[in-house]
C-alpha cells in the first residue's frame, strides 16, 4: 500500500492527472522535485520526504529545493513547497545550517518575481518553519505544525508544558501568529486551496466590464446601524463563479484580505469590517493590510479597496505596540504601488483612516464614494463635542444632545464632507450601489497594466 505520505503521492494529490515529471533523479535525500500543471498552468512542486527521517533537510536535499528554484525563476513558473520536515539533519552538522540558508537566499531571490506558495501538512521545525514563512502564501493543513523550537525544548529553556499542537497548529498560527494565511479545515481542502490559489495569481485573465449590476446597498446599514460584515458585500462585488480566498480570516479581524475574481480578472479585495471593533485601524490590521498591497502589487494584481472606517484605535496599547510604525506600513505600501487600485466609500471615512485606505494622495487609481458616504476628519458629533465643549457644557443636560445635533449639521454644512471631497479631487465620483460592480471593473480595466519591482517581504 502506498504510503499517504510519500512526497510524490502529495505532489500527485495536487498537480492534474499525468503531469507529473521528476526535475531530478529521487533519493533519500529528504526531498524531492518535480514540475507538473495545475488547472493548466505550468508549476514546479518541491515536498518534504517525511518517509525518510522526518523530512529533515540536509545538503542533498537543499540542492534539490535549489534546483526547483532555478526551474521556476528561469520560466518565471509559481513554484509550491508541500512541507513535513523536521528541520536540519543532524548527520550533516552545521553543513545542514549553510543549506537551509542557501534555500533561504533563493526563496528571498525569487521574492516578488514568482508566486510561491506553501503547504504544510506535518510538523515543519526549525529551519523548515521559516522555509514557508518566506513565501507569498502558507496554507496549513489541520495535521500542520510550524515552530521554532519544539514542546521538549521549550520546557527544558522555559519550564512551560505545552503540546505540539498548542504550540504550532493551526489555532496557533491562526488566531495569534498570523503565519499561516490560510488554516484548511481538512487535507483535501488544503490542496484545493492551492490550486486555486495558482489559478489566481497565474492565469489573472482580463477584466470583462460587461457584468452583472446588483444593489449592493442591502449589504451596508445606515450609519446609524454602526456593525455589520463586510464578507456578503465582498462576495457581492466579485464574481459568484470565480475562485475566492480570503487570507488571514481570523487574525486581525477588522480588516480583511481577499483574493478573487472581478469580470474574470483576478482582484485583491482589502476592507475594513465594521464587525469587529467597528472596522477601525489598528496597529496588526495595518500591518495585516500592507503585506497583503505589496503582495498584489508584486504580482499585478490589481486592488479594491472598501473604505468604512471611522479612524485609528486609539489607547496605551496601541501606541506601545507599534500603531505608528506599523500604520506606516501601509501608507508606505498604497503609496510605492504602481498597479491600478481603487477605492469605494460606502458610509464613513475619516480622519488619517481615510487616508491610509488608498486615498487620491497615496496614488488611488479612482476614489469612488456612495451618495451617503462621510469625508471629513471625524464625526460631526464627536467634531463638535471638541470644538463647542464649553457652550455644550453649559447647557442643561436635556437640551445638549438636540444643540450637539443641530451644531453637527452645520458642521457638516460648513467643512464640506462629501461635497468638498469632490471639489478637491480627494473623491472622484459618487455612484449609486447599484452601479458599483461596473464602475469598479471598468476603472481597473481602464488603467495601465502595471506591476510593482519589489520583493515580498514578511511583514
Amino acid at each position: 500500500m502506498t504510503d499517504p505520505k510519500d512526497p510524490q503521492v502529495r505532489i500527485n494529490r495536487l498537480i492534474d492527472a499525468g503531469s507529473f515529471n521528476y526535475l531530478l533523479p529521487r533519493t533519500d535525500c529528504g526531498m524531492i522535485a518535480a514540475t507538473g500543471t495545475i488547472k493548466g498552468n505550468k508549476v514546479v512542486v518541491f515536498a518534504s520526504d517525511a518517509t525518510s527521517k522526518s523530512g529533515a533537510l540536509g545538503i542533498e536535499g537543499s540542492h534539490v529545493i535549489l534546483a526547483a528554484y532555478r526551474e521556476a525563476m528561469a520560466y518565471q513558473l509559481p513554484i509550491i513547497g508541500i512541507w513535513h520536515s523536521g528541520g536540519a539533519r543532524l548527520s550533516d552538522g552545521v553543513l545542514s545550517l549553510d543549506a537551509f540558508g542557501q534555500v533561504f537566499q533563493a526563496m528571498v531571490l525569487a521574492s516578488g518575481r514568482i508566486p510561491q506558495l506553501s503547504l504544510v501538512l506535518g510538523p515543519t521545525a526549525g529551519g523548515g518553519a521559516y522555509g514557508p514563512a518566506l513565501t507569498d502564501v502558507v496554507v496549513l493543513a489541520p495535521e500542520g505544525r510550524i515552530f521554532v523550537t519544539g514542546p521538549d525544548v521549550v520546557k527544558s529553556v522555559t519550564g512551560e508544558d505545552i503540546d505540539i499542537a498548542a504550540l504550532g497548529g493551526p489555532e496557533a498560527h491562526s488566531k495569534n501568529s498570523g503565519v499561516a494565511h490560510v488554516i484548511a479545515p481538512s487535507e483535501d481542502i488544503a490542496f484545493s486551496e492551492i490550486q486555486d490559489l495558482v489559478s489566481l495569481f497565474a492565469d489573472q485573465g482580463h477584466f470583462n466590464t460587461d457584468i452583472a449590476d446588483v444593489d449592493l446597498s442591502i449589504h451596508v446599514p445606515p450609519v446609524e446601524k454602526r456593525s455589520y460584515e463586510v464578507h456578503p458585500l465582498i462576495d457581492a462585488i466579485l464574481d459568484r463563479d470565480g475562485e475566492k480566498l480570503e487570507l488571514l480570516p481570523v487574525w486581525a479581524e477588522n480588516m480583511s484580505t481577499v483574493l478573487g475574481r472581478l469580470g474574470g480578472r483576478t482582484v485583491g479585495v482589502i476592507a475594513n469590517n465594521p464587525a469587529h471593533i467597528g472596522g477601525v485601524l489598528d496597529a496588526a490590521a495595518a500591518e495585516k493590510a500592507a503585506r497583503f498591497v505589496r503582495t498584489c502589487d508584486a504580482f499585478g494584481i490589481p486592488m479594491v479597496v472598501i473604505a468604512d472606517v471611522t479612524g485609528f484605535l486609539p489607547g496605551p496599547g496601541q501606541e506601545w505596540e507599534g500603531a505608528v510604525r506599523r500604520g506606516a506600513k501601509l501608507l508606505h505600501a498604497f503609496a510605492e504601488s504602481v498597479v491600478p487600485r481603487v477605492t469605494l466609500i460606502t458610509r464613513r471615512a475619516y480622519g488619517g483612516a481615510f487616508v491610509a485606505m488608498n486615498s487620491n494622495s497615496l496614488g488611488s487609481t479612482r476614489t469612488f464614494a456612495w451618495p451617503t458616504a462621510e469625508v471629513s476628519v471625524m464625526g460631526a458629533v464627536a467634531a463638535v463635542r471638541v470644538l463647542h465643549r464649553r457652550l455644550l457644557a453649559d447647557l442643561p443636560e436635556e437640551q445638549r444632545e438636540a444643540m450637539e445635533l443641530e451644531l453637527a449639521a452645520e458642521h457638516d454644512r460648513v467643512s464640506g464632507g462629501i461635497t468638498t471631497a469632490v471639489e478637491i479631487g480627494a473623491v472622484d465620483e459618487v455612484i449609486e450601489p447599484h452601479r458599483t460592480r461596473t464602475a469598479l471593473a471598468q476603472a481597473l480595466a481602464s488603467a495601465p497594466h502595471r506591476r510593482g519591482n519589489h520583493g515580498n517581504i514578511p511583514l
